[in-house]
């Protein structure tokens, strides 16, 4: 029998390649993300390269009781679920004040109340049977404070402390929890964000591809890692900031995210 990953955010980007690279693996796919096209888009392409299952589920979870429902449709077509990513989010590039709560709301639904809500849902199962894997996607930003990405990079924060705590409560299960970092990648995040072309400290950074990043994460998650940064130079900047002086991180992470 299969495993099934369920994957949200999986219209694109990372989510998107996430998808690809768990059916490589021959790994069923519960495929969660607003654009229901998209998404339909992404399982004709997959059934076409692999025989396994795949069910689509088009969901805003920006509202929180799309959560439960996601939860109860699976249960009900009788799908067992043994990887969770979640790997929908979303950031805003603006001041605090300059932005309305209403989308500093949304962001806040999805980047934390959705990812811990899903948690709880099937670790309540996995708990039983001992077993299941959880990816849950950070960010870089993770470890620092973000002027002019304030909720969002906060948010993050919250992903990484979460899911630290879950993997310690978790492990006498067999039950593992990742928390996958990656840094600035190739994919739709920055016009989410709004942002324009960058013109900070980042600006002559290549990003990486959504693919190598999608890899590297299925990669952490089946070997159980804890938390793993992806790339080396941002796992030397996560730990050096860590030393800085406020003041001084304060700054530096206002003009690495000045677009």
């Amino acid at each position: 029998m299969k495993p099934t990953a369920l994957i949200t955010g999986a219209s694109r980007g990372i989510g998107a390649e996430l998808a690809r690279t768990f059916a490589s693996k021959n790994t069923g796919l519960i495929l969660v993300a607003r654009s229901e096209q998209e998404l339909n888009g992404l399982k004709q392409e997959l059934e076409r390269k692999f025989e396994i299952p795949i069910k689509v589920i088009a969901k805003d979870l920006t509202k929180s009781e799309n959560v439960q429902a996601v939860y109860d449709e699976i249960k009900a077509a009788g799908i067992q679920v043994d990887y969770l990513i979640n790997n929908a989010g979303f950031g805003d590039f603006a001041y605090f004040t300059d932005t309305a709560w209403s989308r500093h709301e949304q962001m806040i639904d999805l980047n934390v109340s959705a990812l811990s809500h899903f948690c709880h849902l099937f670790v309540q199962d996995w708990v039983k049977r001992k077993s299941g894997k959880i990816l849950n996607v950070a960010s870089t930003a993770a470890f620092q404070p973000g002027p002019k990405m304030s909720v969002y990079f906060a948010s993050k924060a919250y992903v990484v402390s979460f899911s630290q705590a879950l993997e310690f409560e978790l492990r006498k299960y067999g039950i593992t929890v990742t928390t996958f970092c990656p840094g600035p990648t190739e994919s739709n995040f920055r016009e989410a964000a709004r942002m324009a072309r960058p013109n900070g400290l980042l600006k002559n950074k290549k990003p990486v591809t959504s693919k190598e990043v999608a890899e590297a994460g299925y990669r952490a998650m089946m070997k159980g890692k804890s938390v793993v940064i992806h790339g080396a130079l941002n796992r030397f900047v996560a730990t050096a900031v860590r030393f800085m002086p406020r003041k001084m991180l304060l700054n530096l992470a206002a003009r690495v995210v000045s677009w």
